[in-house]
């Protein structure tokens, strides 16, 4: 939905289970209707649609796209983003580190997203610029040498180039405007604004300039284009992860030019030592570890952020603290959960920078964690999805 003209507003649909098509569009059957008729019951919907891989490749067979896109039309709806970070599976199965497959290393995940982009442009609405989220090249642990993530950065960006190409030979012969947002997370080849800068310094606009030699502009139009179809998803839980302030990281990356495509509200766990609850706490935390996601613990020591790759590793030493943050997506709409809190007030601080410069207009809730949030925080999916955006809604306007 659009707020104060400038805002478009919605949810992830990674929150559903979506394998194939058919799951995916008997999910969407399922939820969007009540969705869209709680929140935005006079006016249009946006949608932040995730398809994975197989589901992306059926949507294309038959007739099925455009009878989607019918079926949009129908409820008053319509797609300006999509998630195309989790290929395959994301629900009801370990998922874990495996997010990241296929990387940006290899050919399929460059393929996938052409195909998103492809599907996006005949989903979005005329006239509306479009992206698809993606992951952070790849991830940390897989690589052992400085060499090899060195190498997959190259390659990895040079992948991603092949697709920045293709966006801008779209907007030459149609008129649309489309591009690929990346998402720094933990543990990812970029989680924090230190390595997004250094990342566009080292690859991006280096081999950026190669790659659009052939147009025979001059270097400064060049990384003009690369800044305008690969920018980044500022996604609200894995900055606040970093430790990383919302005024701060958008200040420095406006300062340097990169834009922001998308915004995930999202909210991670907070834990913050409180003396004599110790044993609480920790049985606390223990109802969030969960088999299925990656749920990084985040602490700043001595002015510097350490990440343990899964909660597991911090539930099974128990070391003294004073604040940790985990990579649990939690509702937006709570700040405390007893004695665990949320990182709630990053979202807010995220909307005060968007009321004085609204950094982008794509703004996407994603709290993809109900199927496996403790007992006590769950609801039916569809009235979870709307106190979110609700919440969200107030907020804005």
């Amino acid at each position: 939905m659009l707020i104060k003209d400038t805002f478009h507003l919605t949810y992830c649909t990674n929150i559903h289970a979506g394998g194939d098509w058919l799951q995916t569009l008997n999910s969407l059957k399922e939820n969007l209707p009540t969705i869209k008729t709680k929140v935005a019951p006079d006016s249009s919907f946006g949608l932040g649609l995730r398809l994975s891989n197989k589901a992306s490749l059926e949507l294309n067979q038959a007739d099925n796209l455009n009878r989607f896109k019918s079926y949009l039309a129908s409820l008053n709806c319509y797609v300006f983003t999509m998630n195309g970070f989790p290929y395959g599976n994301f629900h009801g199965e370990p998922v874990k580190d495996q997010v990241h497959v296929p990387d940006w290393t290899t050919d399929e995940r460059v393929t996938y997203t052409l195909r998103l982009f492809n599907q996006l442009h005949v989903l979005a609405p005329e006239g509306q610029d479009a992206g698809v989220s993606t992951s952070p090249i790849s991830y940390k642990h897989w690589y052992s040498s400085g060499k090899e993530r060195v190498d997959a950065f190259a390659k990895g960006t040079e992948n991603m180039l092949k697709v920045v190409l293709e966006l801008y030979n779209i907007e030459q012969t149609t008129g649309r405007y489309l591009h690929l947002d990346v998402e720094p997370e933990p543990d990812g080849f970029l989680e924090n604004t230190e390595e997004v800068l250094h990342w566009y310094k080292t690859y991006v606009i280096p081999q950026g300039i190669a790659a659009f030699s052939y147009l025979n502009i001059t270097e400064k139009k060049a990384i003009q284009l690369l800044k305008r179809y690969l920018t980044i998803c500022y996604d609200v839980c894995h900055f606040a992860l970093a430790f990383e302030e919302p005024e701060d990281t958008l200040g420095q990356l406006r300062t340097a030019g990169i834009q922001i495509g998308k915004i995930q509200i999202s909210a991670a766990l907070k834990v913050v030592h409180q003396a004599g609850k110790e044993n609480q706490i920790w049985e606390e935390l223990a109802k969030f570890n969960e088999p299925v996601y990656l749920h990084q613990v985040t602490e700043r020591v001595e002015g510097k952020v350490k990440t343990y790759n899964d909660l597991p590793i911090v539930l099974k030493e128990k070391k003294a603290f004073t604040e940790l943050r985990s990579h649990f997506h939690v509702p937006i709409f709570l700040e405390d959960y007893g004695v665990l809190q949320s990182t709630q007030d990053h979202i807010l601080k995220t909307l005060q920078v968007l009321k004085e410069n609204p950094v982008s207009g794509h703004l996407e809730v994603e709290t993809y964690t109900w199927d496996v949030l403790p007992k006590d925080l769950k609801l039916p999916i569809a009235d979870s999805i709307v106190r979110e955006l609700n919440w969200m809604k107030s907020r804005l306007e």
